[in-house]
């Protein structure tokens, strides 16, 4: 995946949740643009928010080891990846 693709998906008005799936199969759900930074290599992803909407956490996802982005259903009863940001 390509840096200006991230840029793009990131900066959807308005923002549309996505999940990265990684080459080792790894999955990091994207729900809110703030818990996500972009770098020229890397994504970095939020993980374990709390309830104030802050990650408690946070990983590096390389960006040539995201094999697929794919779409999450909006609302509040949306299921949750593994590796939820």
């Amino acid at each position: 995946m390509t840096l200006d693709t991230f840029r793009s998906l990131l900066a959807e008005k308005p923002f549309r949740p996505f999940r990265l799936v990684m080459s080792s199969g790894q999955t990091y759900d994207i729900r809110h643009p703030e818990a996500a930074m972009l770098t020229k290599s890397d994504l970095l992803v939020g993980t374990d928010l709390e309830d104030d909407g802050v990650p408690a956490r946070f990983k590096i996802c390389s960006l040539l080891h995201v094999t697929a982005i794919e779409p999450l259903p909006t609302g509040a009863s949306a299921p949750r990846g593994n590796g939820e940001a």
